[in-house]
């Protein structure tokens, strides 16, 4: 086994979410033998009374915080308190160098004022976006911005698409992608004023910009990269996530609803569970906060440790790709110079 100075270290907030600190444990626990080594952050008396859950294999180290941030705070009470909660301390360990990443299952917008106020945005970046993954029928795609900006500009649409197109070459290790901008409508005239304005610089800055893409695009997986403004961006994710569960709830009682319905389900226990894990939003658990000085990743609040287990193996993904890296390359390059001349002049 590695030695713990050896290993890459990754911040954990041990006490965000609904179902922490179990289901960070239990979440931990799948990585067995993983190769990195995990700082975990919380109330060590209850952090420690789950520390059984962990194999012996899972390199960890439970450092003490007394506060924590729960669901209901607002952000300006948490920054009162930041630099003692589990999720603050998690931050500060990226911001030391101490950590390579952080992640959380905690308050959304507490954890994206808290990382922005910690560790600042990228020079050339207004505000960081959240990306995620999420799957096709074709194919995966990254989405941006999926909450952290319910208003945005043509600036920040256009670094959205920058930042976009850096993580899905990484992620999917393509070195040509597709990008698009989330419209009601393929055509050219369609849209406000922000997404045809938008448009229309995207147009110039890339040769792999094919348009527009409509809602019902998400289910296809055509393109690789979808940009959107964080409102939009957050409705379109919850509409997907509730429709997965709505069909999985309908297909299981279905599949129960009789003898025959059952029988039949047997035969086809197979499919049917390849169809669940296309289903399952916890399999695509984990949502980078693209933009800022390191790597934050979020995990869904009511993440149970399948979920939590995927939104440290997404953000293993990222420091293996050295995603940071590469989008502070790609805003070193001219085109995003060019992007800001363009965006003011609009």
């Amino acid at each position: 086994m590695q030695s713990f100075e050896s290993k890459q270290t990754i911040a954990i907030d041990g006490m965000g979410g609904d179902n922490a600190p179990s289901a960070v444990f239990k979440g931990l626990s799948r990585l067995d033998r993983c190769g990195y080594h995990f700082l975990i952050f919380g109330n060590q008396k209850i952090l420690v009374k789950h520390s059984y859950l962990l194999s012996e294999n899972v390199s960890h180290e439970i450092r003490h915080a007394d506060d924590v941030v729960d669901a209901g705070m607002d952000v300006l009470s948490s920054l009162r308190s930041w630099k003692s909660s589990s999720m603050g301390m998690a931050i500060q360990a990226v911001q030391s160098g101490e950590a390579s990443a952080v992640v959380s299952s905690g308050n959304t917008g507490v954890f994206m004022a808290l990382a922005k106020v910690i560790l600042k945005t990228i020079e050339g970046i207004d505000r960081p976006a959240i990306a995620s993954v999420i799957p096709g029928k074709n194919g995966r795609m990254v989405c941006l911005d999926l909450g952290a900006n319910a208003e945005c500009t043509e600036k920040n649409l256009v670094d959205f698409a920058i930042i976009g197109e850096v993580v899905a070459k990484a992620i999917f290790d393509k070195p040509n992608v597709k990008l698009a901008l989330l419209n009601i409508g393929s055509e050219k005239g369609k849209g406000s004023r922000l997404v045809k304005k938008t448009s229309e610089i995207l147009e110039k800055l890339f040769d792999n910009y094919v348009g527009f893409v409509e809602g019902d695009d998400f289910g296809r997986g055509d393109v690789d990269v979808i940009v959107t403004d964080g409102f939009t961006g957050n409705v379109a994710l919850k509409a997907i996530e509730g429709t997965a569960k709505y069909i999985s709830s309908e297909l299981k009682e279905a599949l129960s609803s009789s003898f025959l319905a059952q029988f039949g389900a047997m035969l086809a226990i197979s499919a049917i569970d390849s169809l669940k894990r296309k289903f399952d939003p916890r399999l695509y658990n984990g949502a980078i906060l693209a933009g800022l000085n390191g790597v934050v990743v979020k995990s869904h609040g009511n993440s149970d440790e399948i979920g939590f287990a995927n939104a440290v193996k997404f953000t293993i993904d990222i420091l293996r790709n050295d995603i940071f890296s590469c989008i502070r390359g790609q805003l070193d390059r001219s085109k995003i110079l060019h992007a800001s001349v363009c965006c003011e002049g609009g």
